[in-house]
Protein backbone atom coordinates (compact mmCIF):
# COMPACT_ATOMS: atom_id res chain seq x y z
CA UNK A 1 0.00 0.00 0.00
CA UNK A 2 1.43 3.60 -0.43
CA UNK A 3 0.41 7.13 -1.17
CA UNK A 4 -1.05 7.52 -4.59
CA UNK A 5 2.12 8.37 -6.94
CA UNK A 6 4.50 6.77 -4.78
CA UNK A 7 6.17 3.68 -5.34
CA UNK A 8 7.30 2.83 -1.76
CA UNK A 9 4.78 0.46 0.12
CA UNK A 10 3.70 2.40 3.90
CA UNK A 11 4.61 0.73 7.03
CA UNK A 12 1.97 0.81 9.78
CA UNK A 13 3.60 3.81 11.47
CA UNK A 14 3.34 5.18 8.20
CA UNK A 15 -0.13 4.08 7.96
CA UNK A 16 -1.08 5.60 11.60
CA UNK A 17 0.37 9.12 10.67
CA UNK A 18 -1.94 9.23 7.38
CA UNK A 19 -4.54 8.30 9.45
CA UNK A 20 -4.26 10.60 12.46
CA UNK A 21 -7.30 11.82 14.20
CA UNK A 22 -9.31 15.04 13.06
CA UNK A 23 -10.55 17.80 15.98
CA UNK A 24 -14.29 18.43 15.67
CA UNK A 25 -13.76 21.96 16.22
CA UNK A 26 -12.60 22.28 19.28
CA UNK A 27 -15.88 20.96 21.08
CA UNK A 28 -13.90 19.24 24.27
CA UNK A 29 -17.51 18.43 25.75
CA UNK A 30 -18.16 15.99 22.89
CA UNK A 31 -16.01 13.21 21.55
CA UNK A 32 -14.35 13.02 18.12
CA UNK A 33 -16.48 11.13 15.75
CA UNK A 34 -14.73 8.85 12.79
CA UNK A 35 -16.94 6.74 10.43
CA UNK A 36 -15.39 3.72 8.57
CA UNK A 37 -16.58 2.29 5.78
CA UNK A 38 -16.03 0.42 2.53
CA UNK A 39 -18.32 1.07 -0.94
CA UNK A 40 -18.59 -0.92 -4.49
CA UNK A 41 -17.57 1.61 -7.44
CA UNK A 42 -20.83 1.81 -8.19
CA UNK A 43 -21.80 2.77 -4.40
CA UNK A 44 -22.83 -0.84 -3.05
CA UNK A 45 -22.27 -0.71 0.91
CA UNK A 46 -22.67 -4.58 0.85
CA UNK A 47 -22.78 -7.96 -0.53
CA UNK A 48 -25.11 -10.29 0.23
CA UNK A 49 -25.49 -7.55 3.18
CA UNK A 50 -22.48 -7.91 4.54
CA UNK A 51 -19.16 -5.21 3.70
CA UNK A 52 -16.45 -8.05 4.40
CA UNK A 53 -17.56 -8.88 0.82
CA UNK A 54 -16.42 -5.63 -0.37
CA UNK A 55 -12.87 -5.62 1.40
CA UNK A 56 -9.55 -6.88 0.48
CA UNK A 57 -6.17 -6.96 2.52
CA UNK A 58 -5.70 -3.67 2.03
CA UNK A 59 -9.10 -2.77 3.75
CA UNK A 60 -8.16 -4.95 6.76
CA UNK A 61 -5.04 -3.51 7.20
CA UNK A 62 -6.33 -0.01 7.35
CA UNK A 63 -9.56 -1.76 9.59
CA UNK A 64 -7.60 -3.23 12.00
CA UNK A 65 -5.17 -0.13 12.66
CA UNK A 66 -8.00 2.32 12.56
CA UNK A 67 -9.30 0.05 15.81
CA UNK A 68 -5.44 0.44 17.18
CA UNK A 69 -6.01 4.20 17.95
CA UNK A 70 -9.74 4.91 19.04
CA UNK A 71 -11.23 4.65 22.45
CA UNK A 72 -13.92 2.62 21.34
CA UNK A 73 -16.17 1.45 18.18
CA UNK A 74 -19.39 2.61 18.13
CA UNK A 75 -21.81 -0.08 15.85
CA UNK A 76 -25.38 0.04 15.42
CA UNK A 77 -27.48 -3.25 16.23
CA UNK A 78 -27.99 -4.54 12.82
CA UNK A 79 -24.79 -4.08 11.48
CA UNK A 80 -23.34 -6.38 14.90
CA UNK A 81 -25.96 -8.97 13.99
CA UNK A 82 -24.88 -9.14 10.05
CA UNK A 83 -21.05 -8.92 10.54
CA UNK A 84 -21.05 -11.16 13.47
CA UNK A 85 -19.09 -8.74 16.29
CA UNK A 86 -17.79 -11.24 18.62
CA UNK A 87 -14.60 -11.54 20.76
CA UNK A 88 -11.42 -9.55 20.61
CA UNK A 89 -11.68 -6.18 18.58
CA UNK A 90 -7.84 -5.74 18.06
CA UNK A 91 -5.28 -8.43 17.64
CA UNK A 92 -1.81 -8.92 19.54
CA UNK A 93 0.27 -6.72 18.27
CA UNK A 94 -2.24 -3.77 18.72
CA UNK A 95 -2.53 -4.77 22.02
CA UNK A 96 0.72 -4.28 23.04
CA UNK A 97 0.52 -1.25 20.60
CA UNK A 98 -1.87 0.32 23.31
CA UNK A 99 -0.62 -0.34 26.45
CA UNK A 100 2.72 0.47 25.65
CA UNK A 101 1.36 4.00 25.24
CA UNK A 102 -0.71 3.37 28.54
CA UNK A 103 -4.16 2.96 26.94
CA UNK A 104 -6.74 0.15 27.79
CA UNK A 105 -5.66 -2.96 25.98
CA UNK A 106 -8.83 -3.02 24.07
CA UNK A 107 -11.23 -0.58 22.88
CA UNK A 108 -14.42 -0.01 24.44
CA UNK A 109 -17.07 -1.24 22.24
CA UNK A 110 -20.52 0.35 22.10
CA UNK A 111 -23.29 -0.14 20.39
CA UNK A 112 -26.98 1.46 19.09
CA UNK A 113 -29.89 -0.52 19.56
CA UNK A 114 -33.08 1.46 20.01
CA UNK A 115 -35.27 -2.08 20.62
CA UNK A 116 -32.67 -3.80 22.73
CA UNK A 117 -32.87 -6.59 19.69
CA UNK A 118 -30.15 -8.24 21.19
CA UNK A 119 -29.27 -12.00 22.86
CA UNK A 120 -27.24 -11.88 25.87
CA UNK A 121 -26.40 -15.44 25.54
CA UNK A 122 -24.23 -14.40 22.47
CA UNK A 123 -20.65 -14.69 21.95
CA UNK A 124 -21.13 -10.57 21.29
CA UNK A 125 -21.27 -10.66 25.18
CA UNK A 126 -20.19 -13.87 26.06
CA UNK A 127 -16.89 -13.13 24.48
CA UNK A 128 -16.43 -9.51 24.89
CA UNK A 129 -12.71 -8.36 26.67
CA UNK A 130 -14.60 -5.71 27.91
CA UNK A 131 -17.84 -4.97 29.04
CA UNK A 132 -19.75 -3.40 26.17
CA UNK A 133 -22.17 -0.75 26.47
CA UNK A 134 -25.47 -0.25 25.19
CA UNK A 135 -27.23 3.19 24.25
CA UNK A 136 -30.98 2.72 23.61
CA UNK A 137 -34.47 4.65 23.82
CA UNK A 138 -36.64 5.29 26.90
CA UNK A 139 -38.89 3.35 25.27
CA UNK A 140 -36.92 -0.08 25.17
CA UNK A 141 -38.48 -2.86 26.61
CA UNK A 142 -38.07 -3.60 30.69
CA UNK A 143 -37.68 -6.96 30.74
CA UNK A 144 -34.82 -6.53 27.53
CA UNK A 145 -33.05 -4.10 29.40
CA UNK A 146 -32.81 -6.57 32.96
CA UNK A 147 -31.24 -9.03 30.93
CA UNK A 148 -28.83 -6.80 28.82
CA UNK A 149 -27.48 -5.16 32.32
CA UNK A 150 -26.44 -8.44 33.12
CA UNK A 151 -23.75 -8.73 30.86
CA UNK A 152 -23.46 -5.20 29.67
CA UNK A 153 -24.01 -1.51 30.47
CA UNK A 154 -27.02 0.06 29.54
CA UNK A 155 -27.65 3.82 29.23
CA UNK A 156 -30.63 5.81 27.73
CA UNK A 157 -30.17 8.21 24.67
CA UNK A 158 -33.38 9.38 23.91
CA UNK A 159 -37.23 8.79 23.90
CA UNK A 160 -38.07 7.44 21.22
CA UNK A 161 -34.47 6.37 18.96
CA UNK A 162 -31.63 7.16 20.25
CA UNK A 163 -30.41 10.94 19.47
CA UNK A 164 -26.56 11.62 18.85
CA UNK A 165 -26.49 14.20 20.75
CA UNK A 166 -27.45 12.31 23.65
CA UNK A 167 -25.34 9.15 22.44
CA UNK A 168 -22.49 11.84 22.55
CA UNK A 169 -23.00 12.91 25.97
CA UNK A 170 -22.81 9.14 27.49
CA UNK A 171 -19.66 8.19 25.49
CA UNK A 172 -18.10 10.81 26.71
CA UNK A 173 -18.83 10.27 30.01
CA UNK A 174 -17.57 6.71 29.61
CA UNK A 175 -13.75 8.42 28.74
CA UNK A 176 -14.49 7.90 25.24
CA UNK A 177 -12.75 10.93 23.31
CA UNK A 178 -12.00 9.02 20.37
CA UNK A 179 -14.82 6.98 18.70
CA UNK A 180 -14.35 5.09 15.63
CA UNK A 181 -18.02 4.14 13.99
CA UNK A 182 -17.97 1.33 11.96
CA UNK A 183 -21.86 1.44 10.66
CA UNK A 184 -24.75 0.47 9.83
CA UNK A 185 -25.94 3.09 7.47
CA UNK A 186 -28.86 4.27 10.03
CA UNK A 187 -26.13 5.46 11.93
CA UNK A 188 -24.19 7.71 9.67
CA UNK A 189 -27.50 9.17 8.39
CA UNK A 190 -28.40 9.84 11.84
CA UNK A 191 -25.18 11.40 12.92
CA UNK A 192 -24.82 13.46 9.77
CA UNK A 193 -28.51 14.77 10.46
CA UNK A 194 -26.61 15.87 13.78
CA UNK A 195 -23.56 17.15 12.08
CA UNK A 196 -21.21 14.70 13.98
CA UNK A 197 -19.39 13.52 11.57
CA UNK A 198 -15.92 14.22 11.97
CA UNK A 199 -14.29 12.19 9.54
CA UNK A 200 -14.54 9.53 7.21
CA UNK A 201 -12.43 7.01 6.26
CA UNK A 202 -13.50 5.28 2.81
CA UNK A 203 -12.12 2.16 0.69
CA UNK A 204 -13.35 2.31 -2.67
CA UNK A 205 -13.03 -1.51 -3.90
CA UNK A 206 -12.57 -2.10 -7.97
CA UNK A 207 -15.15 -4.07 -7.95
CA UNK A 208 -19.59 -3.40 -9.13
CA UNK A 209 -22.12 -5.38 -7.98
CA UNK A 210 -25.61 -4.16 -9.34
CA UNK A 211 -28.82 -4.41 -7.53
CA UNK A 212 -30.28 -3.01 -5.01
CA UNK A 213 -27.59 -2.97 -2.21
CA UNK A 214 -27.85 0.04 0.56
CA UNK A 215 -25.57 3.04 0.27
CA UNK A 216 -23.20 3.85 3.24
CA UNK A 217 -26.08 6.09 4.82
CA UNK A 218 -29.69 5.88 5.47
CA UNK A 219 -32.33 6.36 7.86
CA UNK A 220 -33.14 10.49 7.34
CA UNK A 221 -34.42 12.68 4.82
CA UNK A 222 -32.21 13.89 2.41
CA UNK A 223 -29.66 16.66 3.36
CA UNK A 224 -28.38 19.84 2.17
CA UNK A 225 -24.49 18.63 0.14
CA UNK A 226 -22.32 19.15 2.94
CA UNK A 227 -18.52 19.78 1.91
CA UNK A 228 -15.99 17.40 3.20
CA UNK A 229 -11.69 18.02 2.70
CA UNK A 230 -9.78 15.27 1.09
CA UNK A 231 -6.85 14.52 3.47
CA UNK A 232 -5.29 11.64 1.61
CA UNK A 233 -5.37 9.18 -0.95
CA UNK A 234 -3.68 5.64 -0.60
CA UNK A 235 -3.70 3.03 -3.23
CA UNK A 236 -2.97 -0.26 -2.93
CA UNK A 237 -3.33 -2.06 -6.34
CA UNK A 238 -6.50 -1.15 -7.94
CA UNK A 239 -8.11 -0.08 -4.71
CA UNK A 240 -8.83 3.16 -3.21
CA UNK A 241 -8.09 4.03 0.33
CA UNK A 242 -9.68 7.84 0.92
CA UNK A 243 -9.65 9.78 3.93
CA UNK A 244 -11.96 12.66 4.64
CA UNK A 245 -12.65 16.16 7.45
CA UNK A 246 -15.23 18.01 7.92
CA UNK A 247 -13.52 21.25 6.97
CA UNK A 248 -12.06 22.79 10.63
CA UNK A 249 -9.02 23.03 12.40
CA UNK A 250 -6.12 20.98 11.41
CA UNK A 251 -5.62 17.17 12.69
CA UNK A 252 -4.14 16.48 16.49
Amino acid sequence: MSLAGAASPLSDDQLLAAYTWDENGGETQRPVFRFNFVVSADGAAAVDGRSGGLGDDADRRVFGLLRRTCDAVLVGAGTVRAEGYAGDLVDAPSRSWRMARDLPSHPGLAVVSGTLDLDPGSPLFAEAPVRPLILTTAIAPPERRRELEQVADVAVAGARTVEPEQAAQILMEHGFGRVLCEGGPRLFGTFQAAGLVDGLCLTLAAVTTAGNAPRITAGTPELPPRPLELAHVLRSGDTLLLRYRSPGPASV
